[in-house]
Formats: structure tokens, C-alpha cells, sequence
């Protein structure tokens, strides 16, 4: 039986993410009364992803022993184009069919009967970690988060920089001029070395071109549809040489990508985090580390680079905290 959960101050978290989709319900005090968790769909549109956002809202607040329109709101960090005033999200394009502009505050709050504020997902995710994880004892970081793509989240002098709401894009920095196609459609992106969804991109191509590799097996043994981080571990376990191999290449672009953003700005931290972050965890951020080293202009001061310490949950936390009690 869920245990019931005061409503006076209990918000909701959802992070839309590429591949699934995390949901919280917190107290006061942001601590986990609920959670559940649905696959990301890959096909449809909006409505159908908003739907399984939904579900998996109501799911957590029946683990937390409270309806979701008792809940003060619910907060969501999204991909994509984000207007928090609007409450709108476009141009999202890891997911399905989200290129144009889609009013997903107004609908989750008609199906869950509460308040929903959107945000940015990996800003409010690295938001999370400064107020509540890793990033507490520094006053500016950097937040970078690998998953199906590569997305940044900034914090200066304590406070959040949005900057005119695209702030943060670290995976549309430019690390190799020319080089390989992006998802966003660009050429050179750290996101086209080092997001998931690209590194399976690249894996199938080497694939279909007589690359050996035990990647799509897995993934068919596993029942998945796609390259999980889970199932990349599994593979780079295994000693699949092109699992490997597509690996460091994404280690070295993260290296002098992230490098080139301290260079930048010179923060105090750089907090590793999301789905592939978080699984490959210290060793791979101690890689990252390195990488970055040869690139850095002050090598004399390095930043501190740590791993999330909330999770898979921290972008669901962190989204919970757009609403305000």
C-alpha cells in the first residue's frame, strides 16, 4: 500500500527524455514520495508523448497515495525550444513528430486537473543538482547532460543563466568544423559524436557497412527498439570493439567541447549527469576529466568534475522545483 502523502505542499516532477520518462511526486522538503517511470514513444506526435507523461504522472502520485489534481502543480523539463510564460515546447526534435509548436502546459493540466509550469529539462535537471545534489558546495557550474543528446544547463554566481531561453546548448557547439551530420541538422556538433541517438546513428551505418559489433543483438535480447545506455554498456562489457571504439571518440569531443565552455566562462564545477552519465558514472567522468586537460587554458585550476548524485530522477526533482509553494 503507497503511503499517503500530505498534499499541502506536494508537487510533481516529469522529465521528458529521449528514451523514457521519469516521474516524481515530493514533499515539502523535495523528498521522493513517489516515483514511476514509461518508455518515451516513438512514434505519433505531441499528444501522443503528453499522454504517456500523463500516465506516468498519475502512476507516481498513486505510489505517493495522493490524486495529481491535489497537488499543488507539476513542473516538466522538456527538450526542445522551451517558452516557460507560454508554457509551450517546439522544435523538439529527439522526439517523435515534435517540430511544431505544442501547448503541453494547457494539456497535461486539463488531464492531471493541476497547475503545470514547463522548463528547459536539463536547466531545471542541473538546477536540481545545485540546490540539492552534487553541485551544492559551488557558487557557478556548468551542468552536462549525455543522453539521447548532449544538453547544458548553466549556474552563475548561484543564480540560473537562461540567457534570451537558449542558453546552455552545449551540443550544438561546434567541435569539429565540417565533420559529422547532427541531429539538428548541422555538421559538427558535439551532439553528432557524443548523444546516443547519433552514436546509434553512426553504429548502424559501420554496421550495415561489415563492422562487426554484438550492439544490435543486445538490443534484441533486451527487447529495446534502440541503443539504451544499458545496452551500450553491456556491449562495452562484452569488448565490442566498435562499441569502444565510438565511445572514446565521444569521451574526446565531450573533453574539448565542455573545455572550450569553461574556457568561456570559468566556472567552478562541471557536474555530469544524464541517462548515459549517470550509468557510466565515475570511471567515464574521470575520462571526461582528462580529456578536457589538454584543451583547458587555466590547466593550473581545473574545475571540479563530479557526477549527479540525484539520478535518473534528478531531472523529474528538478522540474517539481518550477513549482513554487
Amino acid at each position: 500500500m503507497p503511503t499517503k502523502t500530505s498534499t499541502t505542499k506536494a508537487r510533481g516532477g516529469i522529465d521528458l527524455g529521449g528514451t523514457k520518462i521519469p516521474t516524481v511526486v515530493v514533499d515539502g522538503r523535495s523528498k521522493v514520495r513517489g516515483e514511476a517511470r514509461r518508455p518515451t514513444p516513438t512514434s505519433g506526435g505531441p499528444e501522443n508523448v503528453a499522454a504517456q507523461m500523463a500516465e506516468a504522472l498519475r502512476e507516481a502520485a498513486e505510489a505517493a497515495g495522493v490524486e495529481p489534481g491535489a497537488l499543488v502543480g507539476v513542473g516538466v523539463g522538456s527538450p526542445g525550444e522551451v517558452d516557460g510564460h507560454a508554457g509551450t515546447v517546439s522544435q523538439a526534435k529527439n522526439l517523435p513528430g515534435w517540430a511544431e509548436t505544442f501547448a503541453l502546459a494547457d494539456w497535461l493540466a486539463k488531464k492531471l486537473g493541476t497547475a503545470v509550469k514547463v522548463g528547459n529539462d536539463v536547466q531545471v535537471a542541473t538546477e536540481a543538482e545545485f540546490h540539492l545534489g552534487a553541485g551544492r558546495p559551488y557558487t557557478s557550474l556548468i551542468g552536462i547532460f549525455w543522453g539521447t543528446g548532449v544538453g547544458g544547463g548553466i549556474v552563475l554566481d548561484g543564480k540560473p543563466w537562461l540567457g534570451r531561453g537558449s542558453a546552455g546548448e552545449i551540443g550544438h557547439t561546434v567541435v569539429k568544423e565540417g565533420g559529422a551530420r547532427c541531429p539538428c541538422g548541422r555538421r559538427g556538433c558535439l551532439e553528432a559524436y557524443a548523444g546516443r541517438a547519433a552514436m546509434e546513428a553512426k553504429a548502424r551505418e559501420e554496421n550495415q557497412a561489415g563492422r562487426k559489433t554484438d550492439l544490435f543483438k543486445l538490443m534484441k535480447k533486451h527487447g529495446r527498439d534502440r541503443l539504451t545506455s544499458g545496452i551500450w554498456e553491456r556491449a562495452l562489457a562484452k569488448g565490442d570493439e566498435l562499441a569502444a571504439e565510438l565511445f572514446d571518440r565521444a569521451v574526446r569531443m565531450l573533453g574539448a567541447g565542455i573545455a572550450s565552455a569553461v574556457n568561456l566562462l570559468d566556472v567552478e564545477a562541471v557536474i555530469i549527469g544524464g541517462g548515459i552519465g549517470v550509468r557510466m558514472g565515475e570511471p567515464y567522468a574521470k575520462r571526461i576529466e582528462d580529456a578536457m586537460g589538454p584543451h583547458l587554458f587555466s590547466d593550473a585550476s581545473p574545475p571540479a568534475v563530479r557526477v549527479a548524485s540525484l539520478g535518473d530522477l534528478g531531472g523529474a526533482v528538478g522540474a517539481s522545483l518550477l513549482v513554487k509553494t
